[in-house]
């Protein structure tokens, strides 16, 4: 853990050393976004990593299970007018994980290093602004592509589009800042099919887990069809110049065509943040408090969900205004 800490905490101090002045639409917090757009004419790149981790301790007897898996997130923002700004972002993923199975969801282990698993398309658009306004009012539309699935590892075709909501205030001389986001994501989704060596594996593996000789491993490869809604609320406040130190909390729940509610989720976790003349950082600690729905055979956090899902999720964002 410690180590994991340091490595994610390494560029983070780095922006540090940097002369701080705040600049627009700094992410103050890891999961839920500001209102504010970039100027008209301004450009800015992100990097964003996130390290989910944690599963639980899995159920194929051969073992305990591990899940350690990374999203990489590179993305080039213009403000196109002082109201709208658009998004490119190319993301990525690794993944390491052995010892769970989890029927139509992870067929088994799975260790690859860094892989382009999709690409996106976002517009932001600035209905109300702090700077003019008691409140600030943004939506946003976004467009996906994705080629790998995350929980997996394993090739998944997924396309997504997500509308969302945000809202922010600012009290105490504009140090305390208060969001709150909502929106909806509509998803399609169609899985390749096992090649025949991990199909017999899975089987043998479920065999093992559920003690049926008879039983298989379901990899459903029918196009699949999902809706989520999630609820996001967080605070900032300023501590001391250029420094926030925020809370945040995020609901989530997926509703798929053959089975009504599939998931639900809640995380919660603090964020620190730096802001200087040209760059910003954020690094957010999530951990999921409450969880239900679908659960894995020989699941023993009842009150959790894990399948797509982690316990835990740490999060850096870097951030460069030009």
């Amino acid at each position: 853990m410690k180590v994991r800490l340091l490595a994610l905490a390494v560029p983070f101090a780095f922006a540090a050393q940097l002369t701080p002045l705040a600049h627009a639409d700094e992410n103050l917090l890891g999961y839920v976004a500001g209102t504010e757009t970039l100027p008209q004419g301004a450009s800015e790149i992100y990097l964003i990593m996130t390290h989910r981790w944690d599963k639980g301790e899995g159920n194929y007897p051969a073992g305990s299970a591990d899940y350690s898996a990374y999203d990489y997130q590179f993305e080039y923002e213009r403000g196109i007018t002082h109201r709208l700004t658009g998004t490119l972002e190319l993301k990525g993923q690794s993944i390491d994980t052995s010892g769970l199975v989890i029927d139509g969801y992870m067929p088994g282990a799975e260790s690859y290093g860094f892989k382009l698993s999709g690409v996106e398309g976002k517009l932001k658009y600035n209905f109300l602004s702090m700077a003019k306004d008691d409140i600030g009012l943004s939506t946003t539309f976004s467009l996906q592509q994705n080629w790998l699935d995350p929980h997996s590892g394993k090739d998944k075709d997924t396309t997504k589009f997500e509308l969302g909501l945000q809202l922010q205030k600012l009290f105490l001389d504009d140090q305390l800042s208060l969001m709150a986001n909502t929106g909806f994501e509509g998803t399609y989704a169609k899985r390749d099919p096992l090649d025949a060596a991990t199909q017999a594996s899975a089987d043998a593996a479920i065999q093992a887990i559920t003690g049926d000789p008879a039983a298989t491993f379901e990899w459903p490869t029918e196009p699949e069809m999902e809706i989520e809604f999630n609820l996001g609320l967080g605070a900032s406040y300023r501590f001391a110049p250029n420094w926030n130190i925020g809370l945040e909390t995020e609901y989530q729940t997926e509703f798929e065509t053959e089975v009504g509610q599939e998931r639900w989720t809640w995380f919660a976790g603090p964020s620190i943040h730096y802001g200087s003349k040209q760059w910003w950082a954020t690094l957010t600690w999530f951990e999921q408090l409450a969880g239900g729905k679908e659960q894995y055979i020989g699941q023993t956090d009842d009150d959790l969900h894990l399948i797509e899902k982690t316990k835990h999720e740490l999060r850096l964002k870097l951030g460069y205004n030009f």
